[in-house]
């Protein structure tokens, strides 16, 4: 049995490029969870020592350094400067947005790309872990990024991980209830990034959903043809039987 590879595709244009992210690739994901689960440990922590908050956060803004550095290894080794950038732009503003303190929330965009792009070639064959894992990821991203930025604020709503959940369980799904929303810019820049990332996921699921029902649809039709074709073979044949005993009978009755 054929099992899809999670590694990315390699681009022929850019061997080196190709072949560096092939030896990272693992690194860079194992880097990912690790950021994420710091993060989350940071985010989470309501009484955090003075110290243990700095610990956590130099963690993340070194492995932060550590993609940034990735990004800058594979420009440098891309033939067409121009197009590595063009093609890796999203990496690049990923990369550049957390420099301002108001954005550091946004390091976690580049946890997301570094992991879909570790799993998203293997599952995308299979739609519905796909859009289910992905839909997980971002919920817990954006309630991790929005519960950071929003909970100090004086005017805030989301003071609390329940509230963030909350918070994106009814933007993801485009609901809206407006008992709980940003009142951040950092905070309103998650909220449209997961607008965004809802409409997409609820087109995904809604298309996988689509699709399923077309299968069985067109299953049940075969079905169907087959069951009538086989019904017409056994009348076709029946009338052969027939016509051979007609045959029979006619030929074993004497002449009169």
């Amino acid at each position: 049995m054929h099992h899809p590879t999670t590694a990315p595709k390699p681009d022929p244009a850019e061997p080196a490029v190709s072949a560096w992210e092939a030896r990272t690739d693992i690194a860079l994901t194992a880097l990912a969870l690790l950021f994420l689960g710091v993060y989350a440990w940071q985010v989470l922590e309501t009484n955090p020592g003075r110290t243990l908050h700095q610990v956590l956060e130099v963690v993340l803004w070194v492995i932060w350094a550590l993609f940034a550095a990735d990004y800058a290894i594979r420009l440098l080794l891309a033939r067409r400067k121009w197009r590595f950038i063009w093609r890796h732009l999203f990496d690049l503003i990923a990369v550049a947005l957390p420099m301002v303190r108001q954005l550091r929330a946004l390091r976690l965009i580049t946890v997301l790309r570094v992991l879909n792009r570790r799993f998203g070639s293997g599952l995308r064959g299979r739609v519905g872990v796909y859009v289910g894992g992905t839909t997980l990821l971002i919920g817990l991203v954006a309630s991790l990024a929005v519960l950071d930025a929003e909970r100090h604020h004086p005017d805030a709503s989301i003071t609390t991980f329940g509230d963030a959940l909350w918070w994106t369980l009814t933007t993801i799904t485009t609901v809206g209830y407006g008992d709980r929303f940003p009142v951040t810019a950092e905070g309103r820049l998650v909220a449209a990034a997961l607008m965004i990332g809802g409409i997409a996921l609820i087109g995904a699921a809604t298309g996988t959903i689509a699709s399923w029902f077309l299968e069985k649809i067109a299953g049940a039709e075969d079905t169907d043809q087959a069951t009538h074709s086989q019904v017409v073979a056994m009348r076709a044949e029946l009338a052969e039987l027939k016509a051979e005993i007609a045959a029979l009978t006619q030929r074993s009755q004497p002449p009169p």
